[in-house]
């Protein structure tokens, strides 16, 4: 997993996603107070109150936690010999919610709600200055996103041009360009696309999705885009040839279903899914 950093209040801060959620470096964070990391740690894990935390979080999250293991650490929380390092209560335990990494780059790491309560113990201005930065973190990331996702719709929205120019020149007559009786052609070739890719015409969506915003091409997913503007650029080549609309409707009907079943589990299109699904909100 690629680490990144983030500087809060003039300390570097590591920390690595999982999924949709951060493993953060309590060892970093610990650094703020104290050089001797592992005893700011330990002092941190050997109290009552953390490990109960602990154990109420494992308890939502981690359906493998070994209960009887967090009893016994928990009769000697407190006491002055009790010590308990974060790799010990992983590997009795089988807890999910830290990680004990050894080596260059290692250390201590834990779910966000961990680092959050461990920052809440050292300094509740800390964890302040940590949360206010990953909110700004997550937003420039939702930014670029959203960038991103612009890029590709208006990728999309050029490929279409490369369509429409198509559908002019194969069978408008230049007296009827930029007109009413053009925009029927355009319509009727946009519909083939449309049954092609979505499976019907742009009215017959609009009857099945009444309160629906936009229309049929705004609220494809991303597997559907990719395959849309594919399928457009095939259409424009066969358009220069002269092909039949029955034979090009066959013919992308065979092309889209090859699209779809390529596609569909690609490492590409559920990177895609995930931005367009966050981007959603």
């Amino acid at each position: 997993m690629k680490k990144q950093k983030i500087t809060v209040n003039g300390v570097e801060v590591r920390f690595y996603q999982r999924g949709e959620v951060e493993f953060i470096s309590l060892t970093d964070i610990a650094k703020k107070f104290n050089p001797s990391t592992d005893v700011v740690i330990q002092n941190w894990l050997r109290t009552g109150d953390t490990l109960d935390y602990l154990a109420l979080w494992e308890s939502l999250h981690n359906p493998a936690f070994n209960h009887d293991s967090f009893e016994e650490f928990r009769r000697q929380a407190g006491s002055g010999g009790f010590f308990i390092s974060p790799k010990q209560w992983i590997e009795k335990t089988a807890a999910v919610g830290m990680e004990s990494r050894t080596g260059r780059g290692g250390g201590t790491f834990a779910h966000t709600d961990i680092a959050l309560e461990f920052c809440s113990s050292l300094s509740a201005a800390f964890k302040l200055y940590l949360v206010k930065e990953f909110k700004r973190l997550k937003e420039d990331e939702s930014e670029q996103k959203g960038l991103t996702w612009d890029v590709y719709r208006l990728m999309g929205k050029a490929n279409y041009k490369i369509h429409t120019e198509a559908v002019r020149n194969a069978g408008v007559p230049v007296m009827d360009w930029n007109t009413k009786r053009e925009a029927i052609y355009q319509a009727s070739e946009a519909d083939l696309i449309n049954i092609v890719v979505f499976g019907c015409t742009a009215k017959q969506w609009r009857q099945a999705n009444p309160k629906a915003k936009g229309n049929i091409r705004d609220g494809a997913s991303a597997l559907e885009n990719l395959v849309l503007n594919s399928i457009q650029i095939l259409n424009a080549e066969l358009l220069e040839k002269k092909v039949s609309k029955a034979d090009r409707l066959v013919y992308l009907q065979a092309k889209a279903a090859h699209h779809y079943s390529v596609l569909a589990h690609s490492a590409p299109i559920k990177q895609l899914e995930m931005m367009q699904k966050k981007l959603k909100g």
